[in-house]
């Protein structure tokens, strides 16, 4: 079973990407904001992180997915940043801290389960 770490404040997109995800073999843990996102990759060493771009606290995500790349135990961890920001320059900022993809929302169930397979590989 595959393990995803979702790091997002609004519960309804927590919800919506649990529901897209029920039938696939993952197990989802969730974080409200970046500090605790930090921890819990840390702790629970997740196969895939999505997080979102904007969060209340002293980090947002772009601070969350600079200092997994910074950490060598995390540095080559797949991340899928997930923001309402969809401008070219806010997509680039995205993938400069090193995101490996970059949705912009509202996106389309299908294309989370889509870009989640691709990155997670096939199910076990």
């Amino acid at each position: 079973m595959h393990k995803i770490l979702l790091v997002e404040d609004h519960a309804d997109i927590r919800r919506l990407i649990r529901m897209t995800l029920e039938f696939e073999p993952v197990e989802i843990h969730e974080t409200s904001n970046a500090e605790a996102g930090l921890a819990a990759v840390r702790e629970w060493q997740p196969d895939l992180v999505m997080m979102d771009v904007m969060m209340p606290g002293r980090l947002n995500g772009l601070d969350l997915c600079r200092a997994m790349r910074a950490d060598p135990a995390l540095c080559q961890l797949p991340v899928v940043m997930l923001s309402a920001c969809g401008h070219a320059s806010d997509r680039q900022a995205g993938m400069d801290a090193g995101a490996t993809a970059y949705l912009v929302k509202p996106f389309s169930p299908m294309q989370l389960l889509d870009l989640t397979l691709s990155l997670i590989g096939p199910s076990q």
